[in-house]
């Protein structure tokens, strides 16, 4: 069983973690290719892949086209660190639910006293 204090600790801790990402995108990359006939070329030629984010804002989804290598690499750190955050936001809830559950365990619980009380109404 930890104590309140390892599970502070890992609390802080992964607070620090969660203020060290800078960069982070919800959403998904993906590869599309395109259909193109070129001139003397019967059957259609496969062009790309064409990298594509995509991300849902309410009931749309938004994508943007990334048109450059730095922009594919830098997009999949930041979807990275998104879903670090996330690991990292279920992990404090988890810390956070047995914190209160000890500090519940360790305080004192009032005396009943005789006698039962009728609503106010």
């Amino acid at each position: 069983m930890e104590t309140r204090e390892e599970i502070e600790h890992k609390r802080y801790t992964i607070a620090q973690d969660m203020l060290a990402i800078r960069s982070m995108r919800r959403g998904t990359i993906t590869e599309q290719f395109l259909k193109a006939k070129s001139k003397g070329e019967q059957p259609p030629v496969l062009r790309g892949p064409y990298y594509v984010f995509s991300r849902r804002e309410g009931q749309r989804t938004i994508s943007e086209r990334l048109t450059t290598p730095a922009q594919v690499d830098q997009t999949r750190q930041d979807i990275a660190e998104y879903k670090k955050f996330q690991d990292l936001c279920k992990e404090f809830e988890a810390l956070t639910e047995r914190l209160g559950v000890l500090e519940r365990q360790d305080r004192p619980t009032p005396e009943k006293k005789g006698g039962s009380r009728l609503p106010p109404w």
